[in-house]
């Protein structure tokens, strides 16, 4: 069964084509390029950018697969959580691409998908039950994978995602967008111990998170806590060291929810996904202090940022397991209308 993904969900236009076992082609289009001037993604731009790239992006996944439409046999594409607007040009695409080849469309949880990316192209196996965990731009959230069919909501974060706190925190050090890849960067020659921020943490809530906090400490260790943003009470030079600090510390946070689920829920293996998940101070940390009894597994790198084989083989499977979604399916920014259950 050939299986079309798309995924527009925030920044990335993005198509692939999956046969349930090999990956045949994977196209992603950024639009780094184009939010660099306001420093995060601007929705709106987002959104006219996708309609603009969409059937390029596809006829692109279907060239590199040797395939045409005719050959598609199922639509799987992002529905939520993202951007609306975003997530409108992808669900409206795939539908009005499956009514003109009369080919069923299941719509996927951009979230979970990024799980499925641990199942795409690799040798490892993933044992059940599992720990999942999502660090990306837009989501930061815990699960419990019992199956691949059986997935349940441990914790999610309060306030900003990690990714969106990497971004936030660059911008206080003067570095460009997005500020992950540029802080890892700038770490990689500080002292990770020379600022002991405190770990964030919630209280009576251990697989929750939150980055607020270590956010505000970033800006008042950089300015002073009555500070005028232009006026920094640091020297530049001590910037390395800072970002060092802040990474440590955000990173520590994960570790120490990861490590409380496997607890309560002991695991087999342990999944991430998500932008951030690409970085390497991370994963040796996670290599490091998990247990060594769990068999940790993370995607490869071109499927860690958002794209669309991690939404093609997610909605294989679920197409496989659940059939297609109801034709009145729609997009939503939130994760409320999806399959994933909270596990109390």
């Amino acid at each position: 069964m050939i299986t079309l993904g798309i995924e527009s969900s925030c920044d990335e236009t993005a198509a692939a084509i999956y046969d349930g076992e090999t990956l045949l082609s994977n196209i992603v289009l950024s639009q780094i390029e184009l939010h660099k001037e306001f420093g995060g993604v601007f929705p709106e731009l987002a959104a006219r950018r996708h309609l603009d790239h969409l059937i390029d992006v596809i006829d692109k996944a279907l060239l590199d697969a040797n395939l045409t439409k005719k050959d598609i046999d199922l639509i799987a594409v992002a529905s939520s959580p993202g951007l609306i607007g975003a997530l409108l040009m992808g669900v409206n695409c795939a539908k009005s691409l499956g009514f003109a080849l009369n080919i069923p469309v299941i719509g996927v949880n951009h979230v979970e998908a990024h799980l499925f990316a641990n199942f795409i192209d690799t040798d490892k196996e993933v044992l059940f039950p599992a720990i999942g965990l999502i660090a990306s731009g837009g989501h930061t959230a815990l699960f419990l994978m019992k199956s691949k069919d059986d997935i349940h909501l441990l914790g999610t974060t309060l306030d900003d995602a990690i990714g969106e706190c990497f971004d936030k925190v660059a911008r206080m050090l003067d570095l460009p967008y997005p500020g992950g890849p540029e802080i890892e960067k700038l770490a990689q020659s500080g002292d990770p111990l020379s600022y002991p921020f405190k770990t964030p943490s919630i209280k009576n809530a251990p697989f929750h998170f939150s980055f607020s906090g270590i956010k505000t400490k970033i800006l008042y260790t950089l300015y002073g806590q009555n500070g005028k943003r232009d006026t920094p009470i640091i020297p530049k030079d001590e910037y390395k060291n800072i970002a060092a600090s802040f990474q440590k510390t955000v990173f520590k946070s994960l570790l120490n929810a990861v490590k409380k689920a496997h607890l309560e829920f002991p695991a087999r293996s342990f999944l991430i996904g998500g932008g951030v998940s690409c970085n390497k101070a991370l994963k040796v940390m996670f290599e490091e202090n998990l247990p060594s009894e769990i068999n940790i597994c993370f995607p490869k790198k071109n499927l860690t940022l958002d794209n669309a084989a991690m939404i093609a083989a997610l909605g294989h499977y679920k197409y496989r397991s659940d059939g297609p979604s109801p034709r009145d399916f729609t997009a939503s920014p939130s994760s409320k209308t999806t399959s994933l259950s909270f596990c109390v």
